[in-house]
């Protein structure tokens, strides 16, 4: 067998088992492919140029006993991996936090926030931090600033320590524990959030790989904007005069502009278009 056979045999049987995606793969091939790799001990960029490659009996056997996992415990994969990859940068993840998606990753990555920053930019938050990835990305993309990483979660938390110690961030990322932000006087030049947002209804027929997930980090309500309601009227006391908030709330835009119809907000672009991420301004949160 070959490594692009094993690859698409995986893929079968996850595609004939239903499972769902969406926590670092979109299809059952890409999910094949980094379940199987990370199996054998390759890099997952690895499949390019080595389709062909052959597998024996013993290392197909236990690359598809992986697979064969996460047909049967509905876990995403990243829990089965112990590891998660944003814009190329690899994390630590377990159950404790939640699998990190965030398109505010890609926001940071390509510069699309800078124009709202300035010079004096040094305090950036990350709000809601998981497993701390975005307050890491925020670091290395931003090398002058230092970086609150805040959640509720104690174990979420844990997971977080791990990745700033992974790439030797403690230095610059402080993680906190705060309920909203309760235990963060500020002011922060930058504030990152992608909070708990998932509306009831849609909390109630999520497929299992999100319902593996804490649902601390995903309910967020009857409308999903519990969270957000909070923090939008907290905010202005903590940001600095020219700062700004960058929040992602996913599907729930309709909600959002329901429960805010008169606030301005910039709608960024995404590779998940242009309704998943907003940027508000300290001025645009005071008007409202």
């Amino acid at each position: 067998m070959t490594l692009i056979e094993l690859i698409e045999l995986s893929a079968s049987r996850l595609q004939q088992a239903g499972v769902a995606f969406g926590h670092g793969t979109t299809n059952a091939f890409d999910e094949a492919a980094w379940l199987v790799l990370w199996r054998l001990g390759r890099p997952l960029d690895e499949l390019e140029g080595h389709e062909d490659d052959a597998i024996d009996a013993t290392q197909a056997a236990h690359a598809m006993q992986l697979v064969d996992e996460r047909i049967a415990t509905r876990k995403p994969a990243a829990y089965l991996t112990r590891e998660a990859w944003l814009q190329g940068v690899p994390f630590y993840v377990d159950e404790r936090a939640i699998v990190p998606r965030s398109f505010i990753a890609e926001l940071l990555a390509d510069g699309t926030i800078d124009p709202w920053l300035s010079e004096n930019t040094r305090r950036v938050l990350d709000l809601c931090t998981g497993n701390g990835s975005l307050a890491v990305i925020a670091a290395m993309a931003w090398p002058d600033v230092r970086v609150d990483g805040a959640d509720l979660s104690l174990e979420a938390l844990e997971v977080a320590a791990i990745n700033v110690g992974k790439h030797q961030l403690e230095d610059r990322i402080t993680l906190l524990q705060s309920d909203g932000l309760g235990a963060l006087p500020g002011p922060y030049d930058l504030v990152l959030c992608n909070p708990p947002y998932v509306n009831s209804a849609s909390m109630a027929v999520l497929p299992a790989e999100y319902r593996a997930e804490p649902e601390l980090a995903l309910a967020g309500g009857m409308d999903g904007m519990d969270f957000i309601r909070q923090l939008l009227a907290d905010l202005p006391s903590r940001l600095s005069s020219e700062g700004v908030l960058v929040l992602e709330i996913g599907n729930e835009r309709q909600h959002f502009e329901a429960a805010f119809p008169h606030l301005e907000a910039v709608w960024l672009d995404t590779s998940a278009g242009d309704d998943q991420v907003l940027l508000l301004t300290r001025e645009a949160l005071v008007r409202q």
